[in-house]
């Protein structure tokens, strides 16, 4: 019996007659960091929308444990997300709501607590991520690196068992970004969430990550798994070792499709 909470079997993903990826195999297994990098226009952030559904397969499946998502209905969807927490690149909080009330949307929208049960849950989230105090806040009167921490609050206000993260590190400088790896690896731990991150910073790939894939944007192919410095050293592709053995220095963001 697998202990895989991701299994991706054979995907194609492609926009109309653009061929973006094919033939991608992988699981994310339990207790994972799974990271998706590769090249700018690899594919990277259209992977990520293809695990929470919001594009189709062109080929292949998707399964969550034995549950097969890319055949199931809205319904059965709507109850998988459920058990999901997703950070955008941009953060996504609402800029006209307090801290506190972004972080109390999911439970309001998903569970059955009370209005004092929510507040006490909001509480915790934000103190797990170092923002008790700050609840009544607004986005715009804090910093990146707190607005993301918040963006992270939320996330887990459902206990999720799946974390997803687009580029959690993008804009922020080095101490806030080295700050909020620590924060996920600890949510990790405490959790017992397994996390699925697109990044292309390499201080936080090696620092939390403990499994990987590498998608090739000239060949269309996942041409790499496994651990990232393993990786490193010892995969017999000259792009992926040199996509890891870029100086920190160096790294910038990049555009994918």
């Amino acid at each position: 019996m697998t202990d895989a909470v991701i299994s991706v079997r054979d995907l194609t993903m492609a926009y109309g007659s653009r061929l973006i990826q094919q033939d991608v195999s992988f699981d994310v297994m339990r207790g994972d960091i799974f990271v998706i990098m590769g090249g700018s226009g690899c594919g990277k952030s259209t992977l990520l929308k293809h695990l929470l559904g919001l594009l189709e397969p062109a080929k292949g499946e998707i399964l969550y444990g034995t549950q097969n998502f890319t055949l199931a209905g809205p319904g059965e969807r709507q109850k998988l997300r459920q058990n999901w927490g997703i950070t955008y690149q941009s953060g996504g909080l609402i800029s006209a709501m307090s801290l506190a009330d972004n972080v109390a949307l999911p439970l309001e929208q998903y569970s059955n607590y009370t209005r004092s049960e929510i507040q006490e849950i909001v509480a915790l989230k934000l103190a797990l991520v170092g923002l008790d105090g700050y609840q009544d806040f607004l986005p715009a009167e804090i910093s990146g690196g707190m607005r993301k921490r918040a963006a992270l609050a939320r996330a887990i206000a459902l206990d999720p068992d799946i974390l997803f993260f687009d580029e959690p590190s993008a804009g922020l400088d080095p101490i806030s970004s080295r700050r909020l790896d620590d924060l996920i690896l600890q949510l990790k731990e405490s959790t017992g969430a397994s996390v699925v991150m697109v990044t292309h910073e390499l201080p936080s790939i090696f620092a939390i990550a403990n499994n990987a894939i590498y998608l090739d944007a000239d060949s269309k192919r996942m041409i790499e798994s496994g651990n990232p410095s393993w990786m490193r050293e010892h995969s017999e592709h000259a792009v992926v070792r040199q996509f890891l053995n870029r100086a920190a220095e160096h790294t910038v963001g990049d555009g994918d499709s």
